[in-house]
């Protein structure tokens, strides 16, 4: 059972976190995974402590022992990266994980469950010639297209694929910006062309 202190020490993290930007807190995975010396996927008290430190996170030595004791859910001495994000990771109500979903189908043209260049393609081309970089002769359209995908990719590890897992995450990041869910639902839709609700 937690308590109020590292609730609210956790809060603090995800806070720090999110200043950084819609993707602060995969990118703090992406830190801690630089830690990871072993690549065990695992990391033990003292990585952890660089990995917030490195980062730039401001937490008091004696707060990094509870929130260490926080992630480690089974108690082995070990943080699991996943167990990691998922406790950071805001929680998003079941409409704006409904429009994320929907969003992400609409993407899905080949309907495989991955958003790559060929799915973009098809449903993203018109708003890719739409981009500035594109309309100055700067990007072709793939590479505006590969640039949308890098974007919600896992950062600093893009592969060019993005699975509804780091399409949630990312959005996950947007939704803690964005205070009221009818907005966040109308803003979702708008820019994936969605139809309103109700339609």
């Amino acid at each position: 059972m937690e308590t109020k202190r590292v609730k609210d020490l956790l809060e603090q993290l995800q806070n720090q976190c999110l200043h950084k930007g819609v993707g602060g807190i995969k990118g703090l995975a992406v830190a801690f995974r630089k830690m990871d010396k072993d690549f065990s996927a695992h990391l033990c008290y003292n990585e952890f402590c660089e990995g917030i430190h490195s980062f730039g996170l401001q937490v008091e030595e004696k707060d990094l022992q509870l929130l260490f004791e926080a992630f480690d859910m089974n108690k082995n001495n070990q943080i699991d990266f996943m167990e990691l994000v998922s406790k950071l990771k805001p929680a998003m109500s079941g409409k704006r994980i409904e429009v994320v979903n929907q969003a992400f189908d609409a993407l899905d043209a080949i309907k495989d469950g991955v958003l790559k260049l060929e799915d973009l393609k098809v449903v993203y081309s018109k708003n890719a010639k739409q981009h500035p970089r594109f309309i100055s002769g700067e990007w072709t359209e793939e590479q505006v297209l590969r640039y949308f995908l890098d974007s919600i990719d896992t950062p600093g590890n893009p592969d060019g694929k993005v699975t509804r897992e780091e399409f949630m995450d990312y959005y996950a990041g947007v939704s803690a910006t964005v205070d009221d869910d009818s907005y966040f639902d109308l803003m979702m839709r708008a820019c994936y062309g969605l139809p309103n609700r109700g339609k």
